[in-house]
């Protein structure tokens, strides 16, 4: 009999079943976990069974959720039960629930939301062991970012934390230090769950980012032990600061409104709107989660996402691409949305742009505008620098990574060099690298991108979203025809002058005949990258070094010969400041006081963790910058 997957299991389920535990069998809980997943049976009434030789069964019942969350719902036979190796281990092999997932999936969750009731769930983040996509890569974000003058609802947080937000922020802190102390080598089950614990803790006194944060690290640990295929340790290293900074700023009671974040998505009254389609995007993420999200924009340039994002993955990322729009009676699919529009009465509208479906909420079809036609034309009007340095200012000043809202421009294509497209923005504008918004093989991205390097010459318009990560870089989604311009698309009439790239396919008779009567272009491997050439990456090898070996890793890395290699580089470039701050980290790892005995006097990982995110905020600030100038 193959074995079943097991159910998420709730944070502080797991959490409780670690700390039951004594001193004796936490040593062993890491080894008892290996093998637990394919020992998993499907009994006759549905639940599931994991055998721990002849005298213990564990069984899990999960709730109309499909997550064990409460202790109830795991038991075993053996005599120490519950307070036993074998329930511990079984729940501590199932991966971990998203609180707000309990309540279903988004899409089903807005249907039924209105301005008077609960807002719909965020649908699984993308994370390291997924991403992500995140920062999906990962991964591609799948809730768009707000643009400016965007409506919000009702979810004004408290302008500081609350005495409980504090110390829920400082235990989570002090969890967070230990886990990257201990490293990835020594992250196992017991130290995930003193993060899980604090998490727990931090979602009961009203703070889901910080949450949020720390299951993106648990998750990150975990597919890095298990060598994960997508797991990067890079992920995990940023995962790590987010963490961190968000609990020292709460921690310190200094932090402003917002810093504690929404649980749930509210939605408030937006009356009545306008919208016209921009695009369609596939939606996955590497918890399940698969379907489309439809931009759109007002008349007065805001914009709107109508989203049908469910369990599903690759496949149901593929048929939700032409499924119905589930608003207001709507006739509309999101195919024809994406080329549309539609007058909504009695509209709902969360902070991030989202269309409700609750209640009351009726819906027209209207006329399209091509790209070239108000509103949509602002799109493309500003300049590719300005956009990217406001998106990177923006996510700065929210203290996480940054995430870009729709970014449109002009293009000729210059052809392929490895893995992206190179194309100079027009006007004299920079050389961009186009990688595919999502590379997964089932969707028709990296295909489209392919195709469209056989023509180089070609004058392209491009909706997308920047690659904040990285220098200028974009991710495609759609992209249509220059009006005006003899070598461009030749896209059917109906397509309205745009292509989906994550949904159409672009044929050879969508490109013109001949080739273009331009000048030479730019030699394709000539895209400059002031990431790689900057010795920046040596500041991100040392952090990563920590995430993976924890304090000692870090502490071998700046002694002798290797602290040298280290330092004088970054000090020949001018980059004092992340000279001084790695050389900080590496004495602050090494330094371990004891007494006459040989006994640690400070045990504490407290001024290692500050070290070190002192060292990767700098780090993202002095990349960011690069990013930008870049981008100019």
């Amino acid at each position: 009999m193959s074995p079943e997957p097991l159910p998420p299991v709730a944070p502080d389920v797991l959490a409780d079943a670690v700390e039951q535990l004594s001193a004796r069998l936490r040593k062993k809980l890491d080894a008892a976990i290996e093998g637990c997943a394919e020992r998993a049976v499907r009994a006759a009434d549905g639940s599931l069974d994991v055998r721990f030789g002849e005298d213990a069964l564990v069984t899990l019942r999960p709730g109309p959720s499909g997550a064990v969350t409460e202790a109830g719902q795991a038991v075993c036979t053996c005599l120490l039960a519950p307070r036993c190796l074998h329930r511990a281990a079984a729940l501590g092999a199932a991966p971990i629930a998203d609180p707000e997932a309990e309540a279903g999936a988004e899409g089903e969750a807005e249907t039924e939301t209105g301005a008077d009731a609960d807002p719909a769930p965020e649908p699984p983040e993308p994370t390291a062991d997924r991403p992500a996509p995140p920062r999906t890569d990962s991964a591609t974000p799948a809730v768009p970012a707000p643009a400016p003058g965007q409506p919000s609802g009702n979810t004004a947080p408290p302008a500081a934390p609350t005495p409980a937000q504090v110390r829920a922020a400082t235990a989570l802190w002090e969890a967070a230090a230990e886990a990257l102390s201990a490293g990835v080598t020594a992250g196992g089950a017991v130290v995930q769950a003193e993060l899980l614990r604090a998490a727990h803790t931090a979602r009961l006194a009203g703070l889901p980012r910080a949450e949020a944060a720390a299951l993106r690290v648990v998750r990150g640990l975990r597919a890095a032990r298990e060598h994960g295929r997508g797991q990067r340790l890079g992920d995990l290293a940023d995962s790590f600061r987010d963490l961190l900074s968000g609990a020292a700023l709460l921690a310190s009671g200094a932090a402003g409104a917002g810093a504690a974040g929404t649980a749930r998505r509210a939605y408030g009254q937006g009356g009545s709107l306008r919208v016209y389609g921009l695009c369609r995007e596939p939606v996955l993420s590497a918890t399940g989660y698969g379907g489309v999200a439809t931009h759109l924009v007002g008349p007065d340039g805001s914009r709107y996402t109508i989203s049908d994002v469910r369990p599903g993955g690759p496949a149901r990322a593929r048929g939700a691409g032409s499924a119905s729009v589930a608003l207001g009676g709507a006739v509309l699919d999101h195919a024809g949305l994406a080329r549309g529009g539609l007058r909504i009465v009695g509209a709902t509208v969360s902070s991030d742009g989202r269309l409700g479906a609750g209640r009351g909420v009726n819906a027209t079809p209207l006329r399209g505008v091509d790209w070239s036609e108000e509103p949509a034309a602002a799109l493309f009007a500003g300049t590719v620098g300005g956009a990217v340095a406001a998106a990177l200012d923006a996510g700065a000043r929210e203290g996480g990574a940054p995430e870009a809202a729709l970014l449109g421009c002009d293009v000729e294509v210059v052809g392929a060099a490895g893995e992206y497209l190179v194309a100079r923005v027009a006007g004299g504008g920079p050389l961009l690298r186009l990688r595919p918004a999502h590379p997964h093989p089932e969707l028709p991205h990296a295909a489209n991108l392919r195709r469209i390097a056989e023509h180089p010459g070609l004058v392209l318009r491009v909706l997308g979203r920047p690659d904040l990560d990285r220098a200028a870089t974009l991710r495609p989604l759609a992209v249509g025809p220059v009006p005006g311009e003899p070598y461009t698309l030749r896209l059917p009439e109906e397509w309205l002058g745009r292509a989906d790239l994550g949904y159409d396919r672009l044929q050879g008779s969508h490109f013109p005949r001949g080739a273009a009567s331009a000048g030479p272009l730019a030699p394709v491997d000539a895209v400059p990258d002031p990431l790689a050439d900057a010795p920046l990456w040596r500041v991100r090898r040392l952090l990563e070094t920590g995430v993976a070996g924890g304090r000692r890793a870090a502490a071998e890395a700046g002694r002798g010969t290797d602290a040298a290699a280290l330092l004088a580089p970054l000090r020949r470039a001018g980059l004092g400041g992340a000279a001084q701050l790695a050389a900080a980290l590496t004495a602050e790892a090494d330094r371990r006081p004891r007494d006459a005995f040989g006994r640690l006097t400070d045990a504490s990982a407290d001024g290692y963790a500050r070290a070190w995110l002192a060292s990767a905020v700098h780090l993202a600030a002095a990349e960011r910058s690069l990013v930008a100038a870049s981008w100019s």
